[in-house]
């Protein structure tokens, strides 16, 4: 085999894909972004805990407000594109520069926009928080930068992971040195706001390296009114759509810092960090999968869906491997890892990982949406969820504090990803298999 990841799996395994060169790209792709994230995992959790404890509750609950902020806004930067763009270089290949130049200007011009809203808000929610505006401003100034981060879709097209996993380890890398030379030296909260936007920076720089040692030109680029136009008829659906998903994702903690304080912040951010840990998961498996489901689609109907409660299961069971173990661990591993000063995360972490199965199964759910062109659909749930969740936030945090906004998160989550599939006919079939792959996530 030409993978070194397929042939660190059992015999048996080999055997079942032996010849099936697509599913032999789509395991060693999902190796590729398995290791970079089981990487991003260890160092970044211990490097993430190292921080927490160095700044404290008050200042890292600072620190995680102005993350949180800039990342609300990070959707018009990206405009949804990402998809539509993997989607249509693997339909139509001959069409990728035109394709790719014009997401790129496109995603230039979100970012300036992304940039300029993001500094208005913060002054107009915090107008005498100097450290804030800095903060925030710092952070904010990576999203100028990722415009050159469309070359990603070029990479998860070809299913070639292994490149991006390059580039942005080697970034990840030199970031955490730096961190830890941060810590070491008694820096400012200030000083690791820089090194977000520093990681941005190298990144998107080693992307391009590795886009132009693929053969790639960005000389051949080029843009056209028309493909933008068809770009962002296919993409306002989820640019919307994504809105919504870092509105109910992002927006407790905007809410906490306003309504109880930075302290809290601090505390529900660590929680939020570790289930974030796993995140990687469904992600590195949708973008090795939505290409494959993408052609299966175009072999048949039945083999359409076969694939896709596949995935479904597959997520489900990954999901409750995560869950279980945590819940039990939780009042154990928050204070070992964080300090006492963070122990009230414990309750939050146990309700956040559950919350975490809706998540997944909402992204591999995305599969299908996307390849059924059913963009518009995704935006009406995804932000009847981002509702829920802001009305919960309100009512639930002032009494409860980051435990309500965990509550709030794990009905938004389940009612975006699974309740609302029953409220549309076209939605019901879907709706019966997330079910089917939560009551038995069979993937043999």
């Amino acid at each position: 085999m030409k993978s070194a990841w397929n042939r660190l799996l059992p015999a048996f395994v080999r055997a079942k894909i032996e010849g099936r060169q697509n599913l032999q790209d789509v395991i060693s792709n999902t190796g590729w972004q398995f290791a970079d994230n089981i990487l991003r995992m260890g160092v970044g959790l211990f490097i993430g805990i190292w921080v927490a404890r160095y700044l404290g509750p008050e200042k890292y609950g600072m620190l995680s407000y102005a993350l949180a902020l800039v990342s609300l806004f990070s959707p018009l930067a990206a405009l949804g594109l990402e998809d539509i763009v993997v989607r249509d270089i693997v339909r139509h290949p001959a069409c990728k520069e035109e394709t790719l130049g014009t997401a790129f200007v496109m995603k230039l011009i979100g970012s300036l926009l992304s940039f300029v809203a993001v500094m208005i808000t913060v002054f107009m929610l915090r107008p005498g928080d100097t450290l804030s505006h800095w903060l925030v401003g710092i952070i904010a100034a990576g999203s100028l930068i990722q415009a050159f981060n469309i070359t990603e879709c070029w990479f998860n097209s070809q299913i070639q992971a292994k490149y991006i996993v390059f580039a942005k380890n080697t970034a990840f890398i030199i970031c955490s040195v730096i961190k830890i030379a941060l810590i070491m030296t008694g820096a400012s909260v200030f000083a690791f706001a820089v090194v977000f936007t520093i990681e941005v920076g190298i990144g998107s720089l080693g992307l391009i390296v590795a886009y132009k040692l693929k053969g790639g030109s960005f000389k051949e680029w080029w843009v056209t009114l028309e493909r933008a136009g068809t770009l962002l008829r296919d993409s306002w659906p989820l640019f919307f759509s994504i809105i919504s998903i870092v509105i109910y994702q992002r927006i407790d903690q905007v809410m906490l810092q306003e309504m109880v304080g930075s302290e809290e912040v601090g505390i529900y951010s660590v929680a939020v960090t570790l289930v974030g840990a796993w995140t990687f998961i469904p992600s590195a498996i949708y973008w090795s999968f939505f290409p494959g489901i993408l052609h299966a689609k175009q072999v048949s109907e039945q083999h359409f869906y076969d694939q896709l409660q596949k995935f479904y299961n597959l997520m489900a069971l990954l999901s409750y491997g995560i869950a279980i173990p945590t819940t039990f661990l939780a009042p154990w591993l928050i204070p070992a890892l964080y300090g006492e000063a963070y122990s009230r995360a414990s309750l939050m972490l146990i309700v956040l990982v559950w919350a975490n199965i809706f998540t997944s199964l909402e992204i591999a759910r995305t599969a299908f949406l996307n390849a059924m062109n059913l963009n518009r659909l995704y935006f009406v749930m995804i932000t009847a969820g981002g509702v829920i969740n802001v009305i919960l936030n309100y009512f639930l945090i002032p009494r409860y504090g980051g435990v309500g906004a965990a509550i709030a998160s794990l009905v938004a989550y389940w009612f975006a990803a699974h309740g609302s599939c029953f409220l549309f006919r076209s939605m019901h079939k879907t709706g019966f298999m997330l079910s089917k792959a939560m009551a038995y996530p069979k993937i043999w």
